[in-house]
């Protein structure tokens, strides 16, 4: 398993023993996170297949329904089904695990051997703008990713420029206080745009090492909640060139098929980096995350599985294969 991603994100050396048992506990954690999605993609499949000796319409039709169902997507199911038949004909009969084994390959291949990492700027501060609709878990997102960043020792900013809910700031000042990162915030109602250049001017005055701008959550149908989040990108642009150097659109797993939709139009307008999939531990549809993949080539960066701030875990598609399908 490449662990490389991992221990960079968290800045800890640790010598192969320690690096095994790493990977061990994060396997784990995932394991438990995915319960909901395993049980009925790969437990459905073997249910399925458990006394069946041959290939049928029915038996396909019952596999087509079990992929479909954890919203992975008419492309990724139309691949899946392709490999069903396959280890069929190579094995001459339904073997369990050699087809187990397959769709485990056939998932990591989609989602590319290895982890995406944040990127970093070669001059601090590096730059986040994190957005998403309301309820997608954004803001408890960025305390989570905040408190990685400093629990490896380094120094983070978060912008509070969510504006338009008074409800949003007062949240995040006290997630980042928990975090141990620091904050810039207005009133209730201000630009979100000021807010977002005193942050990059304080971000650099302060000497910080990664400046995390919240953004407002309103329905992503809304043409001026676009506008407003263009805007502060272009500010913050024109202040740091290179600057956001990294736009993290926070999806809740929950959703499903909704979650492709909100991808699709941030992705048109603003151009995503990253994705960071949270609630993928309350959810039995965590297919969607292969679906959008498929779809908008937008690397997974991250995945929320758990409600603690140190819930959040570099997305390794060698692990989300194996806890999906072992």
């Amino acid at each position: 398993m490449p662990l490389e991603s991992i221990v960079a994100f968290g800045g800890h050396l640790f010598g192969a023993r320690e690096e095994r048992f790493l990977g061990k506990a994060l396997l784990g954690k995932l394991r438990r996170g995915l319960k909901k999605t395993r049980d009925r993609l790969s437990s459905g499949i073997v249910r399925i297949l458990t006394g069946k000796g041959k290939i049928d319409e029915e038996l396909l039709e019952q596999l087509e329904a079990t992929f479909l169902q954890t919203d992975m997507g008419v492309k990724m199911t139309t691949r899946l089904m392709e490999s069903v038949r396959e280890v069929y004909k190579s094995e001459r009969g339904l073997d369990k695990n050699a087809l187990l084994g397959r769709l485990r390959e056939d998932v990591a291949c989609a989602l590319g051997s290895e982890s995406v990492p944040l990127s970093v700027s070669a001059s601090p501060p590096t730059v986040i703008l994190v957005v998403g609709v309301n309820g997608t878990g954004k803001t408890t997102t960025i305390a989570k990713l905040a408190k990685s960043l400093t629990d490896d020792g380094k120094k983070v900013l978060v912008a509070a420029c969510d504006t338009f809910r008074a409800a949003a700031i007062d949240q995040l000042v006290i997630l980042a206080e928990r975090a141990g990162a620091s904050i810039v915030k207005h009133q209730h109602g201000a630009d979100a745009a000021a807010v977002a250049f005193d942050a990059a001017e304080a971000s650099t005055a302060r000497g910080m090492d990664f400046l995390i701008i919240d953004t407002a959550g309103r329905l992503h149908t809304k043409v001026n909640l676009m506008e407003e989040m263009k805007k502060v990108q272009r500010v913050v642009g024109k202040k740091m060139p290179g600057a956001p150097h990294e736009v993290l659109l926070v999806l809740d797993a929950t959703t499903g098929q909704n979650a492709l939709q909100q991808a699709r139009m941030f992705h048109e307008a603003l151009g995503l980096t990253g994705i960071v999939m949270a609630k993928l531990d309350g959810t039995a549809k965590g297919g969607i995350l292969l679906a959008i993949e498929e779809e908008l080539d937008i690397p997974i960066k991250f995945v929320g599985i758990g409600e603690n701030l140190d819930d959040l875990e570099p997305f390794v598609p060698s692990d989300f294969a194996q806890a999906l399908f072992g």
